[in-house]
Formats: structure tokens, C-alpha cells, sequence
């Protein structure tokens, strides 16, 4: 079992890059300028940290559930056959194609279907020290919510937060994703159940 983990996880980090390698870039300064300007308008524009957290979530969510046609066209990635291997393509491939960066897969738990992604670089980040009185932000939060978004298009109900940040002291950043439900896929309204 061990062994296929193994294969599974280079053949994800091998399309990754292959997948990084095709992705037109952005300068990364200026996404990381770009991303700490519509951090400090959200900040002026609801003047609540909790409020702020929740919008980049919110905008996250909805490049997320876009993001996910581009994914699956680009990444050349065979549908997943497992939570596990969802996990690694994750961290592997859609981290390295959208970010540059790679994550690993840690603190996988089967019963409550959860893994933690810890990742040492974060592109969002460069450039960037949080002010004690912003203590309670979650800088990356929009990561978390392209995630929940992506996945809820592959119909996965998920559940993600930061749970470590290097903009607050920490060693690495570390999000947990907790797999809520696989969901049914919906029927238009037309579909008419004739049996």
C-alpha cells in the first residue's frame, strides 16, 4: 500500500510541474502587491477582522468553483480514485500549477476524512508583516476558500482553515481540509424520472 502512496504521490508532483511548466506566469511581485492592496480595501471597507476573513473566503470560493475548468482541462489528471490521492493532487499538482509552490500531505485522519496541507512558501505573503491589532486575520483565507470551492464543483463538501501561518510566528503554513460529504450530482430540472 505503501509503495502505490509512493508512486501515486510522484506521478502527482511529475504533473504538477509538467502542469507548471504549461501555466502562463504572473510576475510574483506583483500578485503578491496586487493581493495585499484588495487585503488593505477589504480592511478599510468592513473595518471588522472577523468581516474581512469571511470576504476572502467568499471571493475565494467563487475563483475556486472558476478555477476548477482550468484544472481539469490543464492538468491533464485522471479523475481521482480516492480521498488520499484527491489529497495529493491537491498539494502536488493544483498547488504547484496556481502558486509555484508544492505542499505535502500531512496528519491524514480516515475516520474523519481530514489532512492538513503544510506548505514553507506562500506567494500571497511576500512583502507582508501583520500588525498586533491585526492578530485575528486570516491573510491566505482566500485559499481556503478556492479550495472549498474547486472541490464542491467535483462534488465534495469540504471544510477548510489556517491553522498555522508564518505571518503569525509559525514555522510552516498549514491548512486542514476536513471532507464533509461526497455529494449526489444534481439533474437539471427538466430530467423527468420515467421508471
Amino acid at each position: 500500500m505503501a509503495t502505490t502512496s509512493s508512486a501515486s504521490s510522484k506521478a502527482a508532483a511529475r504533473s504538477g510541474e509538467q502542469a507548471w511548466a504549461k501555466t502562463p506566469k504572473v510576475n510574483g511581485e506583483f500578485f503578491a502587491l496586487t493581493y495585499g492592496s484588495m487585503v488593505m480595501q477589504l480592511i478599510k471597507d468592513y473595518d471588522d477582522v472577523t468581516e474581512v476573513n469571511k470576504q476572502l473566503e467568499k471571493m475565494g470560493y467563487n475563483i475556486g468553483v472558476r478555477l476548477i475548468d482550468e484544472f481539469l482541462a490543464k492538468s491533464g489528471t485522471p479523475a481521482c480514485q480516492s480521498h488520499r490521492e484527491t489529497a495529493d493532487v491537491i498539494a502536488k499538482v493544483a498547488f504547484k500549477m496556481f502558486l509555484g509552490i508544492a505542499a505535502e500531505v500531512m496528519n491524514w485522519n480516515s475516520e474523519r476524512n481530514s489532512f492538513s496541507l503544510v506548505f514553507f512558501e506562500n506567494p500571497l505573503t511576500e512583502f507582508v508583516e501583520l500588525p498586533p491589532e491585526m492578530a485575528g486575520l486570516v491573510y491566505s483565507n482566500m485559499l481556503c476558500g478556492c479550495l472549498r470551492g474547486a472541490l464542491e464543483m467535483v462534488q465534495l463538501k469540504v471544510e477548510c482553515a489556517f491553522v498555522r501561518d508564518t505571518l503569525k510566528g509559525d514555522e510552516v503554513n498549514e491548512m486542514t481540509v476536513e471532507i464533509l460529504q461526497v455529494m449526489e450530482e444534481q439533474m437539471g430540472d427538466d430530467y423527468k424520472d420515467n421508471s
